[in-house]
């Protein structure tokens, strides 16, 4: 299932700076960057459990915040990308033939 991760950590308290390469580097685990904040993750219902795991142990729930966005096994479908910088999948755009 393609599941979208947006975050926004609160780099002035304590440790945010810190957090917020944590929970880059953990979303990286599981999927790519599609803009700053904001990760595209397609990962199994099991997968998804262990990374919401990960992400709620770094992040502080009284300054920081996180939104998954669910878009099923046919999300890639139903994303449409207009402008620079597309995004290569590497599941679905395989470089080597």
């Amino acid at each position: 299932m393609l599941v979208l991760i947006t975050y926004d950590v609160s780099v002035i308290s304590d440790g945010g700076q810190k957090r917020l390469r944590q929970i880059a580097k953990t979303c990286l685990d599981y999927g790519m960057r599609v803009q700053n904040s904001v990760f595209e993750c397609e990962v199994t219902p099991a997968q998804f459990v262990v990374l919401k795991k990960e992400l709620m142990e770094i992040f502080d729930p009284q300054v920081d915040s996180l939104r998954f966005y669910f878009l099923g096994k046919k999300g890639r479908q139903k994303v449409e990308h207009v402008g620079a910088k597309p995004v290569v999948d590497p599941v679905h755009d395989s470089l080597i033939l």
